[in-house]
């Protein structure tokens, strides 16, 4: 809430820049000797789609444009400091056409009411999904709709220019990376088809999501030829129909040419099986394997028995894994690190529990600049990992990475950070709460991006990058955050003081 007496500031949709004049950024890096997933790009360079765009850092309700979107619940009275914020500003008459006329909305759906003392004439309301990685396509889909059906909405409407929030929320459990891909995807798709009806689309992010759409927008909407080649590599094989909503394979279903035919129509039984068997191929699916969890086995490394056919092949893998165990394996790990003199590692103080955050749990704080890699024993930093949160992470913990003023020579390698998170029991992965990148930089944003979406996907929703100190005081109180000064020195040159007041971020 703003202050009594204080009118925030309204900013015209047409003062923002496009994503055609923005400045290009670094393009991202790709991974050795990389494979693509499309022989062309997907999505060619558009001078004309790309001025339609807008990036912006911004309070959405500030917004002078047409319309805005709300992200809410199926009640439409969702308590999350952008919608409470947004009620706020529009007054009482929108609240009572909410509560009183409209009453609720299905997830997928949407309204749209007017906007009252909002500066946007009119506010689209949507209810984005929940996330459950087992319901994973159905939760793509459900989000797709809400983008796609605020679209069709404003064209039926005349409205010519619109600003989205992230419709997917971390709050139920939908990864932001997943939501950006969705988001932008299905907003190229549209444009493709209907962009005489659109002059302006801003995608209005915070502090956390601005980081992922500087990675995912050159992919979706390319203003180089490098970004065009980039596409081809790190954009997902599936990137939905005509219209960006996914496709789902597994469901698709053959229907055999004249079902009404007759058996004796066929040249013996063997063609209607042979048929049958192309059309539902039940014995090769995993559930009629009676597989274990599958999702559990991928976050712990593993591998589903399935994915091996050959004979021959599938033994050889299983003896290399069941020796990989052996040598690995959790227990051994820490044994040694209760025996071994870790001493070399724990001097170095890169990294420690520093206290608890509000809701009472234990915080971790690494310390990118004092973490040498090519000089440090690689070996030994695992073991005093495993040795410092072993008895922290059976219940619920949160770790804060400073990535402040660091180096080359600080940054670990991906084979490395792989290594560690396949070496991790699967308590870790399940109790890490939050990961939170403090003064992120381009290099972070990519190697987050790359290692949560090809590696350890079941956790990106869980990593957040925050461009300032400051902003951890909405989950940790500063008499619990303990950081060397250099830090707070660096923070304080970057980003002034007192430049953040807790609780004034969208949840």
């Amino acid at each position: 809430m703003e202050p009594l007496g204080v009118k925030p500031q309204v900013v015209d949709v047409w003062s923002l820049p496009t994503w055609a004049v923005s400045e290009p950024g670094t393009p991202p890096l790709l991974p050795p000797q990389p494979t693509p997933n499309h022989a062309m790009p997907p999505f060619r360079i558009s001078k004309s789609l790309n001025n339609k765009i807008c990036l912006w850092n911004g309070d959405i309700t500030c917004l002078n444009v047409e319309a805005i979107v709300h992200s809410t619940n199926e009640s439409l009275n969702e308590r999350s400091a952008t919608s409470e914020r947004l009620l706020y500003k529009a007054g009482s008459g929108l609240k009572y056409e909410l509560a009183h006329n409209i009453k609720s909305c299905k997830t997928g759906e949407v309204c749209i009411t007017d906007g009252y003392n909002l500066p946007a004439r009119y506010v689209i309301h949507t209810v984005g999904p929940r996330y459950n990685i087992k319901y994973q396509t159905a939760a793509e889909s459900a989000l797709h709709y809400c983008y796609r059906r605020t679209l069709e909405c404003a064209r039926e409407k005349k409205i010519r220019t619109i600003a989205f929030c992230p419709i997917n929320s971390v709050r139920r459990g939908f990864p932001p990376d997943q939501g950006g891909h969705i988001a932008l995807r299905t907003v190229r798709r549209f444009l493709e088809r209907f962009s005489q009806h659109m002059e302006r689309i801003v995608f209005v992010v915070n502090s956390i999501d601005v980081s992922i759409y500087e990675i995912l927008l050159p992919l979706y909407f390319p203003r180089t030829m490098q970004d065009e080649d980039c596409g081809c590599y790190l954009l997902p094989n599936d990137l939905g129909d005509e219209l960006g909503e996914p496709l789902i394979p597994d469901r698709q279903i053959r229907i055999i040419d004249n079902p009404q035919h007759k058996y004796e129509d066929l040249e013996d039984s063997a063609d209607l099986a042979a048929q049958f068997q192309s059309s539902v191929s039940i014995g090769d699916h995993a559930f009629s394997q009676m597989e274990e969890d599958i999702d559990k086995q991928r976050l712990l490394g593993g591998q589903p028995a399935y994915a091996t056919a050959d004979p021959e092949t599938a033994s050889m893998t299983s003896d290399l894994q069941h020796k990989q165990r052996e040598l690995f394996s959790y227990e051994r790990l820490l044994r040694r690190a209760k025996t071994e003199d870790l001493s070399e590692v724990s001097g170095i103080g890169c990294l420690y529990q520093c206290g608890v955050d509000k809701f009472g749990r234990p915080v971790i704080i690494f310390i990118g600049k004092w973490f040498k890699f090519n000089e440090i024993n690689l070996e030994k930093a695992i073991l005093y990992l495993i040795y410092l949160l072993d008895p922290l992470v059976r219940g619920d913990y949160v770790i804060v990475y400073f990535h402040t003023i660091t180096t080359t020579e600080n940054h670990p390698s991906l084979a490395w950070i792989r290594e560690v998170y396949e070496v991790l029991e699967y308590k870790y992965k399940k109790n890490l709460k939050a990961f939170y990148i403090v003064h992120p930089t381009l290099w972070t944003k990519i190697m987050t991006w790359w290692f949560t979406t090809f590696m350890a996907p079941q956790i990106k929703h869980k990593v957040h990058s925050v461009p300032g100190v400051e902003y951890l005081y909405d989950i940790i109180d500063q008499d619990q955050l303990e950081i060397p000064a250099y830090i707070t020195e660096h923070d304080m040159t970057v980003n002034g003081i007192r430049y953040y007041k807790p609780g004034s971020a969208s949840s």
